[in-house]
């Protein structure tokens, strides 16, 4: 009775096995050869008399040993070696020097080795399954996958694919307002597989510029065929994006054709994304223009470039300054990062401004404290009439001064030039 328990227990390792995705033949012989080596070596010391032939469509196998025939007194390892009267039993014809070859019953071996070598073979089948996925998903970095809310915890969320492969959404990778219920779909894209101790962990990112490039790409066609092409994307997940395109077709409005009739393409994006606000722009190389662009819906009335601080001073009308900075600075944070310059807006003086001059903030040190005057000269403004000119919010975010300090210093730099 114990016998068969233990032949049982040998099928349904192999069965085991044969239910694995993702393992060609080849390795799962391989595995299961190295397996059974494995054992045999613990149980005798090696394996190299050994050949092991399984069969995995059959789930079952065959373990031969070879020996050397020895006469009676000189047998001194029952592994390697086979009296001649034991040799003999088998064939009459055998002599001393010769290799006997008889088959192994692994059965025989006892209850204990049978588990060793469950043991060993599901220590191989976790490492073949792990290196199964991390291979399955190195190669879809970058891909958009859809997969189901498992688990949701404080800092992440465990999600699972379609065959039961764990994939992790980190809080941090998560847009602001994202809210899933367990058994919901939710979209990402697979930002890095991290493999540490060969314990793959698939990371996903719904807040991602991949993320939203990949969007654009499922839902314009001209992009996916390679007639529109997106040069920079900037973002702030949640809240809102600026996207810059180009067409190798002049016959191809590209924004038009990223925006669709009467938005059709970016509702859909838009809606995937918690309704981030999306600017498509058209990409041009001429960055004057770029940064232009960039600031819409803002008129820039001129712009003085500094391309060696990678720096552009640029010059609005007084009602066109809060449109270029946005709500909460979003328009103007964006715009640098899709240009990659640091903009300095300021006001447009009008043809009757005064004349008059200027003053070096240095010279203010008595009326306000040195590290404000240090903080405003740091985003590269170092005069009154450049903190008079420049808006009031970019004081306050690019400068990280409270909004009663600014307006101390502008009520004390007014009172200078009304005198």
């Amino acid at each position: 009775m114990a016998k068969k328990e233990e032949t049982i227990s040998l099928i349904d390792t192999f069965s085991e096995f044969k239910e694995l995705k993702n393992i060609d033949r080849t390795t799962m012989v391989s595995v299961l050869e190295e397996s059974f080596r494995s054992v045999i070596a613990k149980m005798f010391g090696t394996d190299e008399n050994y050949d092991v032939i399984v069969n995995p469509d059959k789930g079952d196998f065959e373990i031969w040993r070879n020996r050397e025939v020895v006469a009676d007194e000189e047998l001194t390892n029952p592994n390697l070696q086979i009296a001649l009267s034991e040799a003999r039993k088998i064939d009459a014809s055998y002599e001393v020097g010769e290799e006997v070859t008889d088959e192994v019953i692994f059965e025989k071996f006892g209850r204990r080795a049978i588990l060793n070598l469950r043991q060993t073979l599901a220590s191989k089948i976790l490492e073949l399954e792990k290196d199964s996925l991390y291979n399955k998903y190195i190669d879809k970095v970058g891909t958009v996958i859809s997969a189901e809310v498992y688990q949701i915890w404080k800092k992440e969320i465990l999600l699972l694919d379609d065959e039961g492969n764990e994939l992790l959404l980190p809080k941090t990778e998560q847009i602001p307002s994202d809210f899933y219920r367990k058994g919901e779909t939710a979209r990402a894209v697979v930002a890095r597989v991290d493999n540490k101790n060969n314990n793959p962990k698939i990371i996903l990112s719904r807040t991602s510029p991949v993320f939203l490039q990949r969007l654009f790409e499922q839902e314009v066609p001209e992009i996916n065929d390679g007639l529109i092409t997106i040069k920079k994307i900037a973002r702030i997940p949640g809240e809102r994006a600026k996207i810059a395109v180009e067409s190798y077709d002049e016959r191809i409005d590209p924004v038009g054709a990223c925006v669709g009739v009467k938005g059709s393409r970016i509702h859909g994006i838009v809606r995937e994304l918690r309704n981030e606000n999306i600017d498509v722009i058209n990409y041009t190389s001429n960055i004057q223009l770029f940064i232009q662009r960039a600031l819409s819906p803002a008129k820039v009335s001129s712009i003085i470039m500094h391309e060696d601080e990678k720096r552009a001073e640029v010059y609005l009308k007084p009602e066109e300054v809060s449109l270029a900075i946005g709500k909460g600075g979003l328009n103007i944070k964006l715009a640098s990062m899709l240009t990659e310059y640091t903009i300095d807006v300021y006001r447009e003086l009008g043809e009757d401004a005064v004349a008059d001059e200027d003053i070096y903030l240095d010279e203010f040190k008595d009326e306000i404290d040195e590290w404000v005057i240090n903080a405003i000269k740091a985003i590269g403004i170092d005069t009154a009439k450049g903190v008079l000119n420049a808006p009031r919010e970019m004081l306050i975010e690019k400068a990280d001064l409270e909004e009663n300090t600014v307006d101390d210093i502008l009520r004390i730099l007014k009172a200078e030039f009304e005198e």
